[in-house]
């Protein structure tokens, strides 16, 4: 198994997902998925658990993930996403210049409120770098905000076409990099900040 494990106990189990990689089965969609692989993982270390996600990442983003290693722990960190105590950082690229440095994004995405944060922390000449902060967890939610405001992800290509923009990727370029929550069980606080990934950097090199 080459997907890196960033943190592990007794309950929980926080990956780093690869672009390109489903989060869990989708219907038509290929079998191979980041939760196929680590439960092949806990099997062959005879962990004697089944591990479920916690939350979901779309295909083509990269980045932390957490799973419970029961369904009972399952339950537990679900009540802590609907209460909101799961709080994640991702680092975006956006087409253009936004006209806030800072600023929130309230619309609906799949007809459900959502609610996203952000704050500029770099311009190159064509796009921005963008932290991005969740405060709801709807499917393709920062993908749907950016776009709706006109700034959509570099290398978006499900929401946009690609072809109207200057500036290509050949991935999108969108990383869940961080995550603060109290555990479940223990009740530390669990802070995880992973590195802004290679390509992501050698994006930003190649890309004034």
């Amino acid at each position: 198994m080459n997907i890196p494990i960033i943190y592990e106990d007794d309950w929980l189990l926080v990956a780093d997902k690869p672009a390109g990689l489903l989060s869990v089965p989708a219907p038509g969609r290929e079998s191979r998925t980041l939760t196929g692989i680590l439960n092949r993982y806990a099997a062959e270390n005879g962990t004697g658990c089944r591990l479920y996600p916690c939350h979901r990442l779309d295909r083509e983003t990269c980045g932390l993930i957490i799973y419970a290693k029961g369904r009972d722990i399952e339950r537990k960190m679900a009540d802590m996403f609907r209460a909101r105590k799961v709080h994640k950082k991702y680092i975006a690229f956006v087409h253009g210049s936004l006209k806030h440095h800072n600023g929130e994004i309230d619309s609906l995405v799949g007809g459900k409120r959502a609610c996203t944060r952000y704050k500029v922390i770099r311009e190159k000449s064509s796009y921005s770098v963008v932290e991005a902060y969740p405060l709801t967890g709807r499917t393709n939610q920062i993908r749907l905000h950016f776009k709706n405001i006109g700034h959509p992800l570099v290398g978006e290509d499900r929401f946009i076409f690609r072809r109207d923009f200057a500036l290509r990727s050949k991935r999108l370029c969108l990383q869940a990099k961080a995550l603060c929550f109290r555990h479940p069980v223990t009740g530390k606080n669990m802070e995880f900040d992973i590195s802004l990934e290679r390509w992501l950097e050698d994006f930003l090199f190649k890309h004034d």
